[in-house]
């Protein structure tokens, strides 16, 4: 994607003279580099900024890389520094980042991980600095997915829907209907279609669980599933009723009733699974939107593949958990923080960090944009998507990541593989559950 022309800087820029030349430009890169002392960031009337990203992706890292080295040469007198992190690893890091007072000034991440971080103070709240044109461009149901005890905590700037991944020639073979995203499954009709697509060895469905607890609860919104309440004191409490049990019992039954989920790809990644996709052991695969890129690059030549919408239950919606971009609370210059990050998601940079992820802006502006409602590669199911989803309700409680790790991935893990049944799941993920709750609530 070409970049607009933009106005050199002046040399000293006021709040709004930032602001209104930010406008004008391209965007971001990520560093991770922490020198504790904050005063060595402004030196000689130059201020420098650290910008910890995680695009891992050679063409989202390209495209974060040129962004701000764009910034870099547009604005002389604020320069960002570009550090590398790991998706892997970014909890644990910021967490030591932030106790050592060395986080970085711009950090990139997912709603998912940030309510710890903004209930104890680390990141700044963002809802008096944000421009209008950016929060009117990114909707309120999306700005939820970034909200604590009332305040903005993070902008929410990709996100990816789930979808299913299919063999175009298994399917038509079946003469099971093909759902689109007007007309999606609903979980019945997946089952059913999971069914007829079982074949000897073949599989109609292979499950990729190594990490079961995102994939579980958000796709189980649409049936309703919230699996964490809140009571009006504020405190949030586990529970595990017939509407949260709807997801994980289809997915239980298909492993160990049906027989039409492999078992073998529950302990796999999304990557594991496509080999034995394009070998044709398997009809489908539920996987993150974004794994069309390793699709095209990987699958035999001929391999004919399209995607479907996740099923829905009572309705089509999702939970996500959209990545996002937040200020640390001891950024010294949060106003140009901010100014920096408004730049990296003008339309059409936002477009090109989606297309360089394979993921989907969250910006109502970008997502209008030609190159992402193409027919090609399925852009156009994906964007089709983006009005159904909402946010994760676990994403808000403190302690979730510590629930996620203890009692939901090794309770679910099990369950799937048969190993308990749905009672000893129930008393995990609930009496264990608000245990570890409970120390957060205190």
């Amino acid at each position: 994607m070409g970049h607009d022309p933009a106005p050199a800087p002046p040399a000293q820029l006021t709040r709004r003279g930032l602001l209104a030349a930010t406008a004008a430009l391209p965007a971001a890169a990520l560093l991770p580099g922490c020198s504790g002392d904050r005063r060595r960031r402004t030196s000689g009337g130059r201020i420098t900024l650290r910008f910890q990203s995680l695009a891992w992706q050679q063409d989202s890292l390209a495209a974060n890389r040129h962004l701000v080295a764009e910034w870099n040469r547009q604005h002389p007198t604020v320069q960002v520094r570009y550090v590398q992190a790991s998706w892997s690893t970014v909890h644990d890091q910021l967490l030591t980042s932030f106790e050592g007072g060395e986080a970085p000034d711009i950090i990139h991440d997912a709603t998912d991980d940030l309510a710890d971080f903004a209930h104890g103070g680390d990141l700044a709240d963002l809802t008096a600095l944000l421009p209008p044109r950016l929060r009117r461009d990114i909707p309120q149901r999306t700005w939820e997915t970034a909200t604590f005890d009332g305040r903005i905590h993070g902008v929410p700037f990709l996100q990816e829907p789930r979808v299913l991944i299919a063999n175009r020639a298994k399917l038509r073979r079946s003469g099971v209907r093909l759902p689109t995203p007007e007309d999606p499954w609903n979980w019945e009709e997946f089952a059913h279609a999971a069914r007829r697509l079982t074949r000897g060895t073949a599989h109609g469905v292979a499950w990729p669980l190594k990490e079961p607890v995102s994939a579980t609860l958000n796709l189980a919104l649409s049936t309703g599933g919230r699996m964490f309440h809140r009571h009006p004191d504020g405190r949030a409490e586990v529970r595990f009723d017939a509407v949260d049990q709807v997801v994980p019992r289809t997915i239980h039954d298909q492993v160990n009733v049906d027989r039409s989920a492999s078992r073998t790809t529950l302990g796999m990644g999304g990557s594991d699974t496509l080999p034995g996709f394009f070998a044709g052991r398997c009809a489908m695969v539920p996987l993150g939107f974004s794994y069309r890129q390793q699709i095209v690059q990987q699958a035999p030549g001929g391999f004919d593949w399209t995607v479907l919408p996740a099923p829905e239950g009572t309705t089509p919606d999702q939970g996500v958990s959209p990545q996002t971009l937040s200020i640390a609370a001891d950024c010294p210059h949060k106003e140009v923080a901010m100014a920096f990050i408004d730049f990296l998601l003008r339309p059409p940079h936002m477009v090109r960090l989606a297309l360089g992820d394979w993921l989907l802006p969250t910006g109502r502006e970008a997502l209008r944009d030609p190159a992402l409602r193409t027919a090609r590669y399925d852009w156009a199911t994906g964007t089709a998507l983006a009005s159904t989803l909402r946010a994760a309700p676990a994403q808000s409680v403190r302690g979730y990541p510590e629930w996620k790790d203890k009692v939901a991935t090794p309770g679910l893990q099990e369950y799937y593989s048969g190993a308990i049944d749905l009672d000893a799941l129930k008393e995990r993920l609930v009496g264990d559950g608000n245990l570890v709750l409970a120390r957060y609530q205190r």
